[in-house]
């Protein structure tokens, strides 16, 4: 794929929101993100993405149909091998966000899927290597301002989405706004 302007090679929404609690739960498992991070490169079929897993097919299968289930992934395209039709699965959108409003009348979201757990478990090897980069800052600022730094951070993963494929490391990109209980200084008297 090295070259390609803009992984992965089939056509797919910018960002969808994860409304169900079956969607959030279904992007919540290890596994499952992996598949979902592998289709960023391109297009695969179940049988890809064992091999690329290390894991039986049949496991593979059962977590790509609860993607498929949940509207996170679609089949972008089939190829006929001999007698059978091979069906190349896709993600569904660039980018999938947990949405903050609770469907009238709907279950509660599942509050178990945390993306910071995921990279914490991928990072640990580079840590111990020394090749893990990261800041962490803290500021008091108002929820307006978070929500417009979190626009500016969605358009920095997208640019990192597209990046040409190429290399032989795949690196791993986590970004994060969170409140804190952090101590803050009192104002400063005549402001």
């Amino acid at each position: 794929m090295a070259g390609d302007p803009t992984p992965p090679d089939y056509d797919l929404a910018e960002r969808i929101a994860l409304t169900r609690p079956s969607q959030v739960k279904a992007i919540g498992h290890p596994l499952r993100t992996t598949i979902l991070g592998l289709l960023h490169e391109r297009a695969a079929t179940v049988t890809e993405l064992a091999l690329a897993l290390a894991r039986p097919k049949s496991t593979v299968a059962h977590h790509v149909n609860v993607l498929a289930e949940a509207g996170l992934l679609r089949v972008v395209r089939t190829r006929r091998v001999r007698a059978i039709e091979e069906r190349f699965y896709g993600r569904t959108a660039r980018m999938f966000y947990v949405a903050v409003e609770r469907p009238p009348g709907g279950e509660d979201l599942p509050r178990d899927f945390n993306d910071f757990e995921v990279a914490a478990q991928e990072s640990a090897q580079a840590f111990r290597d020394g090749k893990l980069w990261g800041f962490i800052r803290h500021a008091r600022i108002s929820e307006a301002q978070a929500s417009e730094f979190w626009e500016r951070m969605a358009e920095l993963v997208t640019e990192f989405d597209r990046l040409p494929r190429s290399g032989e490391t795949m690196y791993g990109f986590a970004v994060g706004v969170y409140p804190t209980d952090q101590p803050t200084l009192p104002d400063e008297p005549g402001h």
